[in-house]
C-alpha cells in the first residue's frame, strides 16, 4: 500500500481522538444524545482545525446503528462505509471546485429523494465561502426548510464572505487555533503510535512554526521525519521549518543589550543568507521577547512559553533586561512588521529596527554636567525676566517683551524688502490714456488663459488700473502677490510679450500694491490740479484725463468693454443694479 501522510493516517475517528475544540465537541455531543440536531450547521475557523474532521464525526454519530449516541461506534456498517467515503447517503462537496449554479441545482434535485441506507442524507459543503452569488441563492430556500431526512453541515475559514441570509439559516460553531501544547501532545501520540523517538524541543518548534494548525503541524512532522531519518535532531527541525536556534536569539539578545550594533547585524546577515526570512525573524523575536517578560513578571507560568525553552541560560538573561526595555523592543519590532508589509526590502527594515531597538533605551545625557559660565549667565537672565513678567502681570500692566522691538523690526524690515516704483507709476499716469487701458484691459481675460498656471494664479487678485502708449499699471490686492510678480523676471518678460501678440504694443507692467496705489493716485490728482472743482482745467482740456473725477467716474468695466467690441456699441445696454 502507497505511504500516507500522518495528517490522513490520524485524522480522529471519534470527537474524543479530536484535539482542542471541547466547546464544539460538548455542543455537539449533547445534542446528539438528546435528539436535539438541527437541519443546517456551518463550522468556520482557521485552516488544520478539525472542520472537516468534527462534521464526519458528526456524520457517522447521526447515522450510526447505535443511536442516540454521542460517539459514533465505528464498528456498524455505516460507521465503516462513512469512514472508508463509500457511504451515499454523506456526500462530500468541494465548493471551490464546483461554485457554479448548475452544481448546486444538481444537488438540490436530489434532497428530495429519501437516504438509501442511513437514517438522514447529510451533505458536507467544503469551503462554502467559494460558492457563487447564483449558486447561494440557489440553495437558500433549501437551506431553509429541507426535508427531515436531510442535515447540512457546511465548513469555511472566510465565514465573512457568506451571505447573512445563509448564516442566519445555520448553527454557527467557531473552531479555534490549537494551542502549541495541544499540539505537541497530538504529535507524541502520532510517534508513540508509530514508534518513531522523538525530541520534546523539536516537537515544541514544529508546533510553534504550525501556528495552531494540526493539519500543518503534521505535515512538517512527517517532513522532519523523512529528513532527519532514525533520530529528529533540532538542526534538522530548523532546517525544515524555517526556525532559527534558541542559541541565536540569545547571541542577537545579548549583542544588543551590551549596544554591540555590529554583532547583532553580523547575525543578522548569517540568518539572512541562511534562507530565513525577515518578516519570520520579525515575528520570532516579537515571541522570544514576550517569553522573556513572561518568565520576569511570572516565573511560575513557564508552560506558557512559546519560542524558548524553560532553561537555566534563559532565566538568567531574562534577568539582565529591564521590563521597559522589553516592551520598547517590541513595539519597535510591531511597527516595523507593519511596515513591511508594504516594502520589498524587508531586510533593511529589519536592520532599522534593529539600530533603533540599541538607541531605544539611551541615557539621556545630564544637561548640568559641563555647563559653560556664558549658559549660566544667560540662564539667570531669562529666569529674572520671567519673574519681572510675572510680577508686571500680577500687578496688571501690560507687559511688552524686550524681544518685540528685534522681532518688529525684521518684520519691518520683510514688509518693506519691495521698493515701490513711484516715479515709474508717476510716468505712466502723466501719460495715461482709456484706449491703452481699454486695449490691456479688453484683452485681459485671453491674455490670462494663455499663461502658465503658477502665473496666473499670481494674477487672480490683480487688476490693470492704468497703461500709457509702453507701460500699464497692475494693482495687486495682497502685497505678497505683487513682491512674487515684481521678483519674477520670466513672468513679466511672458506677461508683456503675450499682451503685444493682441494689443500690437509693448506695454511693460509695473506692479504696486493696492494700498500704495489709492495713495500714489491720489497724490497725482491733486498734484496735477485734476480735481473736480478745477473748472479752468476742465474748459481748457479737449478731452478728460483719465485720473480726473469724471474721467475716473467714465472709466469702462474690462467685461463692458469686451461686449462691445464682440457686439458694437449700438447693441450693449448697461443696467446698473
Amino acid at each position: 500500500m502507497a505511504y500516507q501522510a500522518f495528517y490522513r493516517v490520524y485524522r480522529p475517528q471519534s470527537f474524543s481522538e479530536m484535539t482542542g475544540q471541547s466547546h464544539v465537541k460538548q455542543t455537539l455531543q449533547n445534542a446528539l444524545l438528546y435528539n436535539k440536531t438541527t437541519h443546517a450547521y456551518l463550522f468556520s475557523g482557521p485552516r488544520g482545525t478539525g472542520k472537516t474532521s468534527a462534521a464526519k464525526i458528526f456524520a457517522k454519530a447521526l447515522n450510526c446503528e447505535r443511536a442516540p449516541i454521542a460517539e459514533p461506534c465505528n464498528e456498524c456498517a455505516a460507521c465503516k462505509s462513512i469512514t472508508e467515503g463509500s457511504n451515499t447517503d454523506v456526500i462530500e462537496f468541494d465548493a471551490a471546485s464546483n461554485s457554479r449554479v448548475e452544481e448546486m441545482r444538481e444537488i438540490i434535485e436530489k434532497v428530495r429523494f429519501s437516504p438509501a441506507n442511513s437514517r438522514y442524507k447529510i451533505y458536507i459543503i467544503d469551503e462554502v465561502h467559494m460558492l457563487s452569488n447564483s449558486a447561494f441563492n440557489a440553495l437558500l430556500k433549501t437551506l431553509e426548510e429541507p426535508p427531515e431526512h436531510v442535515v447540512f453541515i457546511l465548513a469555511t475559514t472566510e465565514p465573512h464572505k457568506l451571505p447573512l441570509t445563509i448564516i442566519s439559516r445555520c448553527q454557527r460553531f467557531d473552531f479555534k487555533r490549537l494551542t502549541q501544547s495541544d499540539i505537541v501532545e497530538r504529535m507524541v501520540e502520532v510517534l508513540s503510535d508509530a514508534d518513531i523517538p522523538y525530541n520534546e524541543h523539536v516537537l515544541k518548534v514544529i508546533a510553534q512554526a504550525a501556528a495552531g494548525g494540526m493539519r500543518d503541524a503534521l505535515s512538517l512532522l512527517d517532513q522532519v521525519v523523512s529528513f532527519s531519518g532514525e533520530e529528529m535532531t533540532m538542526e534538522d527541525a530548523l532546517l525544515v521549518t524555517g526556525s532559527i536556534s534558541q542559541d541565536m536569539f540569545y547571541d542577537i539578545a545579548e549583542a544588543l543589550l551590551a549596544k554591540d550594533i555590529g554583532q547583532a547585524l553580523t547575525l543578522l546577515e548569517k540568518l539572512v543568507r541562511d534562507g530565513k526570512d525577515p518578516v519570520r525573524l520579525v515575528e520570532d523575536f516579537i515571541t522570544f521577547f514576550r517569553d522573556l517578560l513572561l518568565i520576569q513578571t511570572a516565573p511560575d507560568l513557564h508552560d506558557m512559553l512559546e519560542l524558548a525553552s524553560h532553561e537555566p541560560r534563559f532565566e538568567e538573561l531574562a534577568k539582565k533586561f529591564e521590563a521597559s526595555t522589553l516592551y520598547s523592543w517590541i513595539d519597535v519590532l510591531t511597527k516595523t512588521q507593519q511596515e513591511m508589509r508594504f516594502s520589498n526590502h524587508t531586510k533593511i527594515y529589519m536592520e532599522t529596527a534593529l539600530l533603533k531597538m540599541v538607541q531605544a533605551d539611551a541615557p539621556v545625557r545630564s544637561s548640568a554636567a559641563g555647563v559653560s559660565p556664558e549658559l549660566e549667565a544667560k540662564v539667570a537672565q531669562l529666569e529674572s525676566l520671567v519673574q519681572e513678567l510675572q510680577q508686571q502681570v500680577k500687578n496688571g500692566a501690560v507687559a511688552a517683551p524686550s524681544v518685540a522691538p528685534a522681532e518688529q523690526k525684521r518684520r519691518q524690515r520683510s514688509q518693506s524688502s519691495f521698493k515701490i516704483p513711484v516715479g515709474r507709476i508717476q510716468d505712466v499716469l502723466k501719460n495715461a490714456t482709456k484706449s491703452d487701458i481699454q486695449a490691456v484691459k479688453t484683452n485681459w481675460a485671453t491674455v490670462m488663459g494663455q499663461l502658465q498656471r503658477s502665473h496666473a494664479a499670481l494674477l487672480n487678485e490683480a487688476e490693470p488700473v492704468a497703461a500709457s502708449s509702453d507701460a500699464f499699471v497692475l494693482k495687486f490686492k495682497y502685497d505678497i502677490h505683487c513682491q512674487m510678480a515684481a521678483e519674477n523676471q520670466t513672468f513679466a518678460a511672458a506677461f508683456s510679450q503675450l499682451l503685444q501678440q493682441y494689443t500690437g504694443k509693448a506695454y511693460t507692467p509695473v506692479f504696486v500694491p493696492d494700498a500704495s496705489w489709492l495713495k500714489i493716485r491720489e497724490d497725482f490728482i491733486k498734484s496735477n490740479g485734476l480735481q473736480s472743482g478745477n473748472e479752468e482745467k476742465k474748459e481748457e482740456s479737449t478731452e478728460e484725463h483719465p485720473f480726473s473725477a469724471e474721467g475716473a467716474a467714465a472709466e469702462e468695466d474690462p467685461f463692458i468693454a469686451e461686449a462691445e467690441r464682440l457686439f458694437g456699441k449700438d447693441f450693449v445696454e448697461v443696467h446698473e443694479e
